[in-house]
């Protein structure tokens, strides 16, 4: 479990794992808040599609979707690009010597 410290300059906490760099905690944790001009109809609809309680987990949740969906995407770029054997016996791999 990561331990909290405050911050000296402005008494808020953050992770023991952060660095401090010019005055700014840095880290894998986001700790800023992000304003964003966000259609509240579309908000307000993925909301209810996507059966989250917030509005922020609706946005990380469609974030982390949007981000699959271009993964897989890039996948499925590459069908007809990469040659087949035909003959390969994958299950040889598996076997032990």
């Amino acid at each position: 479990m990561e331990t909290q410290r405050a911050s000296a300059r402005t008494g808020k906490p953050y992770h023991a794992s952060c660095r401090v760099a010019s005055r700014r905690v840095l880290c894998n944790n986001l700790h800023m808040a992000t304003n964003l001009a966000i259609d509240d109809r579309l908000l307000d609809e993925a909301l209810r599609v996507g059966g989250q309680r917030t509005k922020k987990d609706t946005v990380n949740q469609a974030l982390e979707e949007y981000v699959r969906h271009r993964k897989q995407a890039r996948i499925l770029e590459l069908f007809g690009k990469i040659d087949f054997e035909p003959r390969y016996d994958y299950k040889r791999q598996r076997r032990r010597s």
